[in-house]
Order: structure tokens, then sequence, then C-alpha cells
């Protein structure tokens, strides 16, 4: 978007912000959001690159498929220990881990 059309738009009336500010997030609710989504963008190449399936890294872990998908989804209600969990079975090394989180 160019300068000229932004400028029409905030003259009708919108507004341009980023998603923390639309949902009021902290810089810290934020930043945990994307370490989540990037572990959990992690985990699925890993898993994929393992050739394993979802249904199989959940046997693994004690858990079933649907939460498996959840996890990879980077679903709220899925604990970072179980993030973590299932990472490290598809194959994720603590290094890995570490510079996901370190971004």
């Amino acid at each position: 978007m160019n300068k000229t059309q932004r400028k029409r738009l905030e003259d009708a009336g919108w507004k341009f912000g980023t998603v923390q500010d639309l949902l009021g997030l902290s810089d810290a609710e934020a930043q945990l959001i994307e370490i989540r989504l990037a572990l959990a963008k992690k985990l699925t190449q890993a898993r994929q690159r393992h050739n394993v399936t979802q249904k199989a890294l959940a046997k693994s872990i004690g858990s079933s498929q649907p939460r498996v998908a959840k996890i990879e989804a980077g679903d709220p209600s899925v604990s970072l220990d179980l993030l973590i969990k299932a990472s490290l079975a598809a194959g994720v090394t603590r290094k890995e881990l570490a510079k996901v989180i370190a971004g």
C-alpha cells in the first residue's frame, strides 16, 4: 500500500496498527506467541523430515493424533511442556530448540 492509499483510508476513518495493538498484548505476550508458533513450525518440519506421521508421534509421547495436530497448529491450549516433549520425540535437538527460542 502506498502513502496515498493509506492517507485516503485514514481520512475515511480506518486505523492502522499491529496485531499486538489490536489484541492489546504486552510485549512479553506477543513474544511468547511468536516463540510458540516458531516451535510448532520446527516440530512439524522435524516430524516431516523424519517421515513420522502425527499418529506415530502421538503414540511415542502418549497422546493422540488430534492433540499432535493441535500442537503443530500452535494451539494455546497445548502446554509448552508438551510442545517441547513432542519436538524432542520428533528429533529436534536441544540446540535447535534453543535457536528457535533465541530467534
